[in-house]
């Protein structure tokens, strides 16, 4: 199944390598399970360590180095190319992720974020990481 793994569920993972975010992504990463992660969602990570956490972005870029092994890494579509189904995103911010799930043909969307699971969508099914662990 290919997963697109969200921004939050990453830098969780990075974060707290133990905890059910990472779980969540280790579990995607696995076979028979394919891990999608989009340029949009690394840019955010970067953004998001350096504003709040700048003296742990060794710890980042260990993970991007991990994550770049067995995860593969997508582009996300720009803006002119957006979908129907973005209009159900309130965040505007969201909505690459939303083309990078849709362009990358994933099965599923690892997410923590509201406006991901409040959507209603259901291509691709919107998961928190602990509804993707008990899936599995």
């Amino acid at each position: 199944m290919r997963c697109l793994i969200d921004s939050n569920v990453l830098i969780s993972a990075s974060l707290f390598p133990t905890s059910v975010p990472a779980r969540a992504f280790m579990a995607a990463a696995t076979f028979p399970n394919d891990a999608v992660i989009c340029d949009y969602s690394i840019d955010e990570m970067r953004r998001v360590y350096n504003r709040k956490f700048p003296h742990k972005i060794p710890l980042l870029e260990e993970f991007l180095a991990m994550a770049l092994i067995s995860a593969e890494i997508v582009t996300t579509p720009p803006e002119d190319e957006s979908i129907f189904d973005e209009a159900f995103i309130r965040d505007t911010d969201d909505r690459p992720i939303l083309r990078a799930a849709v362009a990358s043909d994933a099965e599923v969307l690892i997410t923590g974020d509201r406006d991901f699971l409040e959507s209603g969508l259901t291509r691709p099914a919107i998961l928190t990481p602990a509804d993707f662990l008990a899936f599995w």
